[in-house]
């Protein structure tokens, strides 16, 4: 009769059948695995090591002893969005066990904790002109253009960063202004470009005088001389992008955060500026000028409406023309 495995043995079939059969994404299985470790860890200091000892009530004591767990860069408790990503690895881990015939605690009996709204920053339409405006204060032409064009290009898309560092300069079709992205979990959407967008990078491109692949690069060693904001960046570690793998890598996300940040520093916008502040202002902008909520939610590349819904409290017309209506000082003295 074959030796039962023990849960930490479990958790690297599981990690390996998320890699090889689901297809997960190197982020997804590095999450698994950090989450997960945890908890056998928990386990094996509570001394069960078989799967089909995993119960309710050890399961209760994990999560309180997550819920007291320091956050390493705050020192304060984790937020309960990270907290209920422990729990959303295990649950997968203990479907995958039932899939697989291992006798284990049903995941339908965990829930996750209530989790407080999500507050959404966005850029307000001048903001927005002044940032991508910043850009003309880049001495070196080639990474103004380059610059311009991912601001434009972020806008005008709402792209997930690491969507934006793996574009090829073959995906984008500009005669219709389109191209195809893969985003999270391997799914395929088509993304539009503005006219203010195509031009920007084919501007961009044309001034391009290598053979990388990649759309938007680093041109390392390009423009170091550098203003005040550039020096005050790198004293915070920072730099203005130009770090990479050379002039034939593409661009990090870490990179393109730090270009997003420069130009919101000389842009003087006081409120903290993100990648996922342009994803933001994309979706916020959409859902203003009328558009439905199932096509943000398509365009944005969301697999469930839920996540899309929290832009609705700050783009709802309705709302504001009933408030406009019924809560108006000129129509109650008349």
């Amino acid at each position: 009769m074959p030796k039962t495995k023990t849960i930490s043995q479990l958790l690297t079939d599981f990690l390996e059948y998320a890699e090889i059969e689901k297809n997960r994404s190197a982020l997804t299985l590095r999450n698994y695995h950090h989450y997960l470790k945890r908890f056998v860890e928990f386990a094996d200091k509570n001394k069960v090591a078989d799967a089909a000892d995993i119960s309710l009530e050890l399961v209760r004591k994990y999560r309180l002893y997550v819920n007291r767990l320091p956050d390493p860069r705050t020192g304060r408790q984790l937020k309960q969005v990270t907290q209920n990503y422990h729990i959303i690895a295990l649950r997968a881990f203990l479907k995958y066990l039932a899939r697989h015939d291992v006798q284990t605690l049903a995941a339908e009996k965990l829930e996750l904790g209530k989790t407080p709204s999500r507050s959404v920053e966005f850029l307000e339409k001048d903001e927005v002109e002044r940032l991508i405006g910043a850009t003309s204060s880049e001495k070196d032409e080639i990474l103004m253009l380059r610059d311009r064009a991912i601001l434009e290009t972020l806008f005008s898309t709402g792209l997930r960063v690491s969507e934006l560092c793996s574009l090829k300069r073959d995906q984008i079709n500009f005669k219709r202004g389109e191209f195809t992205v893969r985003g999270k979990g391997d799914k395929l959407r088509l993304v539009f470009l503005s006219a203010e967008a195509c031009a920007a990078v084919q501007e961009y491109l044309k001034k391009r005088r290598d053979n990388s692949k990649f759309l938007f690069i680093s041109h390392s060693g390009i423009g170091q001389k550098g203003n005040k904001i550039e020096k005050e960046m790198r004293s915070f570690g920072r730099d203005s992008g130009n770090s990479g793998a050379g002039a034939a890598g593409g661009l990090t996300p870490r990179s393109v955060q730090r270009i997003v940040k420069k130009y919101a520093l000389l842009a003087g916008i006081v409120k903290s500026v993100h990648t996922h502040s342009l994803r933001h202002t994309f979706a916020t902008d959409l859902l203003r000028n009328g558009a439905d909520i199932r096509s943000v939610q398509s365009m944005l590349g969301h697999s469930s409406i839920t996540t899309t819904q929290i832009y609705t409290h700050i783009t709802n017309q309705q709302l504001r023309e009933v408030h406009q209506k019924f809560h108006n000082r000129k129509n109650k003295n008349s």
